[in-house]
């Protein structure tokens, strides 16, 4: 392998400004070739050194043992270049934020038969609700609903459509009554989620005749935790809504009660997304492979 070793000071602007129109700005050179440089060093390598976006840049896993291996001495410099190209099975630290609602994402079986087929790669996932840059924070790839990831993203499904669902238990109906409409919601103690403490509860979505509505319920009782909702409905304390993933078991069971279905129409599902293709890191091309054989399963 040749790889034009004045192509590693352009890369090292990019890997220390972390952007390339600051890194041409410190070369006094343009963006374009700053961008130019990095994909031929890319392409030499044969692997993504840089995940960017609209929004930001930042070093793939090859591109930090890169950045750390070009801090050592020159003689070991061509060694490193070996290095990082010859790595092509999957391994390494695999970063992935997921919204808590993804269930069967994070319900197990997924992530356990993943980690079985790929014992060289370590996964890290973070369940977080909040919106962020995620190649600004470093994570290789998110999961969350369609409707909310970024266009310049690469999305792949998770779960075909989706519906969200209202629940009681049968004690709570018996006691209280189930609402006929999502309006008369008002009426009843309802379990409400939220994704932060700053953040106003999430507004009921339903649909009538085809149009769109939302209904403010005022939880009595708020969380971020789906699980706390769920326990707290089967236990009887109120009606709450998440999608129909995180209740089906437990009204197969019959320990729960779907309510408002002719309100509740299907949305798009969850998906997998990641923001970039070229010279995909061999860790993140085998998680999408084993997503997509999921969902086919």
């Amino acid at each position: 392998m040749k790889t034009d070793l004045n192509l590693l000071p352009l890369f090292l602007a990019v890997a220390k400004e972390r952007g390339f129109r600051a890194a041409a700005d410190r070369l006094g050179v343009t963006r374009s070739a700053v961008s130019q440089a990095i994909r031929r060093l890319e392409d030499g390598l044969g692997i993504a050194l840089v995940m960017r976006t609209t929004r930001s840049v930042h070093l793939t896993e090859a591109g930090e043992r890169l950045h750390a291996a070009l801090s050592r001495p020159l003689g070991e410099v061509a060694q490193a270049l070996e290095d990082v190209a010859a790595q092509d099975a999957p391994h390494g630290l695999l970063r992935i934020a997921v919204t808590s609602i993804a269930q069967r994402f994070l319900s197990g079986p997924l992530i356990a038969s993943f980690a079985a087929a790929h014992p060289g790669v370590t996964l890290d996932v973070t369940v977080t609700d909040e919106e962020f840059d995620i190649v600004a924070a470093g994570y290789d790839a998110g999961v969350r609903l369609g409707e909310v990831i970024a266009q310049d993203m690469i999305a792949i499904p998770v779960t075909g459509e989706q519906r969200e669902m209202a629940v009681a238990s049968p004690a709570y109906l018996a006691a209280h009554g189930a609402p006929a409409h999502p309006r008369e919601l008002v009426r009843h103690r309802c379990i409400g989620w939220r994704p932060a403490p700053q953040v106003p509860p999430y507004r009921w979505e339903f649909a009538e005749g085809g149009i769109p509505f939302d209904v403010a319920v005022e939880p009595q009782v708020t969380t971020n935790d789906l699980t706390l909702m769920l326990r707290t409905a089967l236990a009887g304390g109120g009606i709450t809504f998440a999608p129909e993933d995180v209740f089906r078991p437990h009204v197969e069971a019959g320990e729960l009660v779907p309510l408002l279905g002719d309100f509740l129409p299907p949305f798009p599902g969850f998906f997998l997304y990641f923001p970039q293709r070229r010279h995909m890191a061999p860790k993140l091309r085998v998680l999408i492979e084993h997503v997509r054989r999921a969902g086919a399963a």
